[in-house]
């Protein structure tokens, strides 16, 4: 089994991240508690959110925080950090991971239906970064990481409202950068590939699918959720400290 990095800077630090609780999210908890962080996320998924944190525990590490919430309620979002910040400790790392890439054609978006969309993968970022910005700036400097998608760079169909979401991913990241820059608050994108979670195989994954991804990446396999924590851990620890305003990509080469 290949022994991947430790990151001495996470040990301690306090990471908040959204939609932890299953897939890519899932993965980014079990990846910084097993670095020695103490950890806080939020999902909708109660079940699988409470079977991550025994999960954690009983493989000896810290037990994460969970709080059952709808991040399109931007109050009841807020008052989660604040309550996990106030059992923690302020957070020195944000991980905006929360997403939902639900298919809709063009013809059948509504109002409400864009309004919903942008609810969910979008207007979050923003507040969250707001929510952890006064702690950062208490502690001299913090690492903000949002989850993009190559969905939109690799033109895929069946998702307008869902890939400019996460175009637009980009563009706060670098805003950001540049206004938090000066209190030491390092801003980046991750931009995964087509990630192998449940979610994914469950609903998307078939034959002509596994011919795609097989024809699209440079490299053989699959790409997994801990290959996109992989590169998060990196961010988040002091070894990218010069890193901010940047996209990574995740992606096998597939862009």
């Amino acid at each position: 089994m290949t022994e991947l990095a430790k990151f001495g800077s996470l040990r301690g630090k306090r990471v908040f991240i959204t939609g932890g609780g299953t897939g890519i999210g899932e993965s980014l908890v079990e990846a910084f508690a097993a670095q020695g962080a103490s950890v806080a996320f939020v999902d909708i998924a109660r079940d699988a959110s409470l079977a991550l944190v025994e999960r954690v525990r009983a493989a000896g590490h810290q037990t994460p925080q969970f709080r059952y919430c709808d991040i399109t309620n931007i109050p009841a979002l807020q008052a989660a950090m604040a309550e996990c910040a106030e059992e923690l400790g302020d957070f020195d790392v944000l991980v905006n991971n929360a997403a939902n890439d639900q298919r809709h054609n063009i013809e059948d978006v509504t109002l409400e239906y864009w309004n919903e969309r942008i609810a969910i993968n979008q207007r979050p970022m923003f507040f969250t970064c707001q929510a952890v910005l006064p702690g950062m700036k208490k502690k001299g400097g913090g690492s903000i990481i949002n989850i993009s998608s190559i969905s939109w760079k690799a033109k895929g169909a069946g998702y307008p409202v869902y890939a400019t979401t996460k175009s637009a991913v980009i563009g706060l990241t670098r805003n950001l950068a540049r206004d938090l820059g000066p209190h030491n608050i390092r801003v980046n994108t991750v931009t995964p590939g087509w990630v192998m979670t449940q979610r994914q195989i469950d609903l998307w994954v078939d034959a002509a699918a596994e011919e795609e991804i097989t024809r699209m990446q440079c490299l053989p396999g699959k790409l997994m959720p801990a290959h996109i924590a992989s590169m998060v851990l990196f961010l988040a620890a002091d070894d990218s400290a010069m890193c901010t305003a940047q996209e990574f990509i995740v992606d096998a080469g597939w862009v």
